[in-house]
């Protein structure tokens, strides 16, 4: 049976996270479970929050009527009212109800808010190395994605941007806490960024942020994600909630449109338009129901943040060039040899699974998510270290 040209192009250079994935399976058959030390996906193994489960258990066993039905493309109002509380506490800004979409997950949001902005030919800048689904689905919309590499510290070069700059430039993902190398970008650089798209929209271009914040609330050290909503009025953020209340299955988020953008009202119309017009129709009736009451909860972080740092002692210790992430469950270390993709083949056969850096735009590097046990990192360590003394000799 023929299938669409572009889509049979797309699924050629499709994620090299999921082949990764895929590839685990094979070996977890093979080899055991117990054998393989799978690094590839960011599935987390956390459990909900206890007190989410029991909210769960409650809602589901509610008497009301209607609980399944359809309700508005946005959300239900008294969720997005709760949601709106929460940002007015956060930033002191005048959100209302209306500025919030409620989404199916920020894969969902993220394609809503796209379809809302683009026109064929326009141009969305994505900061690299990138979450690869990004290319698609600025693509889904007829956008062309404008990958614009990040310095060697994965910090933004704002010099970068500014030469990828064009006449057709609609917008910009932030992807911070970033996927996949764990860095969350600072005020001052998020600030040259603002100076930046602001200079162009005084020549008359409007140019958004897309703010990609699925992993906002997972941070290190005491590291605070800067608010964009005070840095740049065309902020438009994309919640998930699958990483900090360990939902991922359960494709539940939001959009939260600044209300100091111009004229947001036309910009929220088109995003509950194409809520609609996606399939998406609304996001699941019982985990709007759920998430509203939890916006300042979370999974255990000094959790993630012992997990980073075993991980991160274990590539340090066997000679990987490494930046520490302060944010997110993933590592991006240098390759030891160029060929990456080479270099993860080896590191699959002594049984570790990872992502080699092509596939986020950034070849000579490879991804590790430690989102799994703790046991298992630890069981890792003496195959890394097999693994740089091989390449040494």
């Amino acid at each position: 049976m023929p299938i669409s040209k572009n889509i049979s192009r797309l699924m050629k250079d499709s994620s090299w996270i999921r082949a990764m994935f895929e590839e685990g399976e094979k070996l977890k058959k093979r080899y055991g479970t117990e054998n393989i030390f799978d690094f590839s996906l960011g599935n987390p193994i956390a459990e909900p929050p206890q007190a989410l489960r029991d909210e769960l258990i409650r809602i589901v066993s509610s008497d009301a009527k209607g609980m399944h039905r359809y309700m508005s493309n946005s959300g239900y109002e008294d969720v997005r009212e709760e949601i709106a509380g929460h940002h007015r506490e956060t930033t002191g800004l005048p959100f209302a109800k209306d500025h919030i979409i409620m989404t199916v997950g920020s894969a969902g949001g993220i394609n809503v808010v796209l379809k809302s902005l683009l026109d064929p030919g326009d141009e969305v800048i994505v900061l690299c190395p990138y979450f690869v689904e990004f290319r698609f689905y600025i693509e889904n919309h007829g956008g062309i994605v404008r990958l614009v590499d990040t310095k060697e510290d994965f910090r933004l070069d704002i010099e970068k941007i500014g030469a990828s700059l064009s006449k057709k430039t609609k917008a910009i993902i932030v992807n911070s806490p970033n996927n996949p190398t764990g860095v969350v970008y600072g005020e001052a650089e998020l600030r040259e960024l603002a100076a930046l798209l602001n200079e162009r929209s005084l020549k008359g271009q409007r140019i958004h942020i897309i703010a990609d914040e699925a992993y906002r609330k997972i941070l290190y050290n005491g590291t605070v994600l800067p608010n964009l909503f005070h840095i740049y009025d065309d902020t438009i953020t994309v919640t998930s909630h699958s990483k900090d209340l360990a939902l991922p299955g359960e494709r539940i988020g939001y959009i939260a449109v600044s209300p100091r953008i111009k004229n947001a009202r036309s910009l929220i119309d088109a995003a509950i338009f194409s809520n609609r017009i996606l399939g998406f129709i609304n996001a699941p009736a019982i985990m709007q129901r759920l998430v509203g009451g939890f916006q300042k909860n979370s999974v255990d972080i000094l959790d993630y943040q012992k997990k980073r740092d075993v991980m991160y002692g274990i590539l340090v210790g066997a000679g990987f060039d490494v930046v520490k992430p302060m944010g997110a469950f993933y590592i991006f270390p240098k390759s030891p040899i160029p060929d990456d993709v080479k270099f993860v083949r080896t590191l699959q056969r002594h049984n570790i699974l990872t992502v080699p850096g092509v596939g986020f735009g950034r070849p000579g590097y490879f991804r590790l998510a430690y989102c799994v046990d703790l046991d298992m990192i630890e069981r890792s360590r003496p195959y890394f270290k097999e693994v740089a003394e091989s390449l040494a000799g």
